[in-house]
């Protein structure tokens, strides 16, 4: 076997085509082969070349503040077309990313699908097979009858077909052949076996690489540091180096987002579970703990983006650590996920599963239950988190979330009533509304449908809508108010506050008042 060839940055960088299709391994920061992407950046602004590629990301490359990843490609005449499960988002006080910016003025096309669908699409393409065909997506935005996951004008409909197949109706997505794949680990030995020992998830490398080296296209590996042969233990290697052209070593490649390296995330110590502090008491808690009401012991249980990140801390704070099994996107099983920058690593996991894997356990509802989260609610229980027109930078797009909630037996949505300005206090173990929100999200349509409501009836999914002042279910007849919180008045504060008619249980409870008192709740679980 061949040694590896080590190459700098800039050197990678020259190797890249014009017109060529990129395909990048990465979660936000989490696995970012930053250096690479910064250096193919530095070179088309100093060489005008590559022009025109098509970049592809599973899911999002780079973080919330537009200096790392996707968009030291998001520059007019280098990028042609981005297809990517997500996006780089932040809060809309920070500047908007570079990508977001360009999606947004039609410069360039744009796509958002589903990361799993987005992962399977590669697969396809390395065992030369035509496609994907699948019902994940279906009367979601990436249904072509909707708008087939198009990000702007520009954007062509042709990545996406409705078809039908077995008297059935499929989203088809004709597979991507990569011209280049850029993946990232912690160590290379001398024949360019990849090792993780240091990165908090395994995400998709793997799956990228052979993508583009079983369609003639040149994988290259951004690593920390390099070893001799047969350094790595055989079962350390995660990326063979048959699969490997190039290697980049980069020393100072940071962990995750504002993360250099934290050994409890890539599972080499583990964290003592004292260090965690309880959860301030807010109103965000008090939705936490209405959703963690929802679990079943020994469930397996997925974790969404939001205020539904903080229910694995309302469980420790509880003594209930351990009692579910938390399972992510980015790999990560068991253990206790992180919320803030680090958010897809967890500490003490079991286990660590390659993302088109997890995916796959996704689509197939292996899971008992999802945690996540909605910016928008419409009158079929249609929810939007992939875009707002007026504030498309904080968003991220689709992310996992088809993937996981068009299959997913229970599913519990979190998420404030109103937006915009809502002031809120509790008081006495009662909520008291201080300034009433000026955006409604529960709206007469949502401007992208992230979950089909009217599919979720057809097949029979529990959904659940956890707000600070009501809880809804999505039932037959419509949304339906099924528990209010104390010190709220039905009438003014829930049903004039939607813009859509809500229905009233004729068994209305009321929220449990443990949730609105800062004391534990001595929450059990069934």
């Amino acid at each position: 076997m061949s040694r590896i060839q080590v190459i700098t940055a800039e050197q990678a960088a020259a190797l890249i085509p014009n017109e060529s299709i990129v395909v990048i391994s990465s979660s936000s920061g989490l696995h970012c082969p930053d250096a690479v992407l910064k250096a193919i950046g530095e070179r088309f602004a100093k060489t005008g070349e590559p022009r025109n590629i098509t970049s592809i990301h599973p899911i999002a490359s780079g973080d919330m503040y537009g200096v790392a990843g996707v968009d030291h490609l998001a520059q007019k005449g280098l990028l042609k077309r981005t297809i990517a499960g997500s996006y780089p988002s932040g809060p809309s006080s920070m500047p908007s990313p570079k990508i977001w910016q360009m999606i947004n003025n039609d410069e360039v096309e744009a796509y958002n699908f589903p990361s799993g669908t987005l992962f399977h699409m590669l697969r396809e393409a390395a065992a030369k097979r035509p496609g994907v065909l699948t019902q994940v997506g279906i009367d979601t935005f990436i249904d072509p009858r909707r708008n087939g996951g198009r990000m702007n004008r520009i954007t062509p409909p042709e990545v996406v077909r409705l078809v039908e197949f077995e008297d059935q109706e499929w989203l088809y997505f004709k597979s991507i052949q990569p011209d280049v794949a850029i993946i990232r680990g912690t160590t290379a030995d001398e024949f360019g076996n990849i090792s993780m020992e240091h990165e908090g998830a395994f995400v998709g490398a793997y799956d990228v690489a052979l993508s583009a080296r079983n369609n003639r296209g040149v994988v290259i590996a951004q690593v920390k540091r390099l070893t001799t042969a047969g350094a790595l233990h055989p079962q350390m290697v995660r990326v063979p180096g048959i699969l490997v052209d190039y290697v980049v070593v980069a020393p100072d490649q940071w962990q995750t987002t504002q993360t250099p390296y934290d050994p409890a995330i890539s599972g080499e110590i583990r964290r003592p579970l004292h260090e965690f502090k309880p959860l301030p008491f807010n109103t965000d808690k008090v939705i936490a703990r209405r959703a963690a009401m929802t679990l079943r012991k020994d469930e397996a249980v997925n974790l969404g983006f939001g205020i539904s990140a903080l229910v694995p801390e309302i469980l420790l704070e509880e003594g209930l650590h351990g009692e579910v099994t938390w399972v992510i996107e980015q790999g990560a099983v068991g253990g206790l996920p992180l919320t803030g920058f680090p958010f897809g690593c967890a500490v003490n996991a079991q286990a660590f599963v390659p993302s088109p894997d997890q995916f796959t356990y996704f689509h197939g509802a292996g899971f008992d239950r999802s945690l996540l989260s909605f910016m928008q609610v419409d009158a079929d229980g249609n929810v939007n988190v992939s875009r707002l027109a007026a504030r498309p930078h904080v968003t991220a797009g689709a992310g996992g979330f088809i993937d996981i909630t068009a299959n997913g037996r229970n599913l519990v949505f979190s998420g404030y009533f109103t937006a915009g300005g809502l002031e809120l206090e509790i008081e006495d173990g009662k909520l008291r509304i201080v300034k009433e929100g000026k955006a409604r999200k529960f709206t007469r349509e949502v401007e992208h449908v992230t979950f089909s409501g009217r599919r979720a009836r057809v097949n029979n999914q529990n959904a659940l809508y956890v707000t600070e002042r009501c809880v809804i279910t999505l039932e037959r007849e419509g949304l339906t108010v099924v528990e209010i919180a104390p010190g709220i008045d039905l009438q003014r504060d829930v049903l004039a506050q939607a813009d859509i008619e809500l229905r009233v249980s004729p068994n209305l409870k009321m929220m449990d008042a443990w949730l609105f008192r800062p004391e534990r709740m001595e929450l059990k679980l069934q």
